[in-house]
């Protein structure tokens, strides 16, 4: 029953993403984090809207507003520097695991600020399996169901074996984090010990001589 639940909450972590709602406004930069596995695929779906104070809610946002996606793999290497259009989608595939970061901005092409420059974005964030369209790998290879449905399962194996992996990254990293952690902690108490001994030492033979001086007044 543990491997089933195990899988389970593995499938369940792999293959998805997240939706987010961002409040701007004109070339104000937002940033967030993704843990990635390495060699995932991401898909980011998003639309923005307008704020029209006259109506006093957001409007689709026009033709002349642009959104700049950049994203950051962990060791500060950029993936994808970009800019796309008001609606669409954006993506890129992670090189190395860990945490990646993404930050989007609007701007507009015209010189001048757009109403009172508010925007909010809408972002849909797919990982992994979920970026496949099954339906459509059906149409073009004609597919049946249980051909589909088996490439369904080999695609999520391998999921959840880039997710062991990614697991297994971080715990390497969690150790080699805790044990450098505990030298440092060592060699602290050792200097502590060491610089306690010496000034014990120092003290004991500055009484000596203290001693030694009265006894020869």
């Amino acid at each position: 029953m543990a491997l089933p639940l195990l899988l389970g909450q593995l499938l369940a972590l792999m293959g998805h993403g997240g939706a987010f709602y961002l409040e701007v406004r004109e070339l104000e930069e937002k940033c967030f984090i993704q843990e990635i596995p390495d060699g995932t695929v991401v898909i980011g779906n998003y639309r923005t809207e307008l704020y029209d104070p006259a109506m006093e809610k957001y409007q689709p946002s026009p033709q002349w507003i642009n959104l700049f996606v950049f994203v950051k793999d962990p060791e500060n290497k950029n993936l994808l520097a970009r800019q796309y259009g008001p609606q669409g989608s954006f993506t890129f595939t992670s090189q190395s695991p860990g945490e990646h970061q993404i930050c989007l901005h609007l701007e507009s092409i015209r010189f001048a600020l757009f109403y009172d420059g508010k925007l909010a974005i809408h972002l849909d964030m797919q990982l992994g399996e979920h970026t496949n369209d099954y339906a459509e790998f059906a149409a073009k290879d004609k597919l049946t169901q249980l051909h589909l449905r088996v490439q369904q399962l080999v695609e999520q194996v391998e999921l959840i074996q880039k997710e062991q992996e990614y697991q297994r990254w971080r715990e390497e990293r969690f150790r080699q984090t805790s044990e450098s952690t505990n030298q440092r902690v060592l060699w602290w108490s050792i200097l502590q010990t060491f610089i306690l001994v010496a000034t014990g030492v120092w003290q004991m033979q500055h009484l000596k001589s203290f001693f030694k001086a009265k006894k020869l007044v």
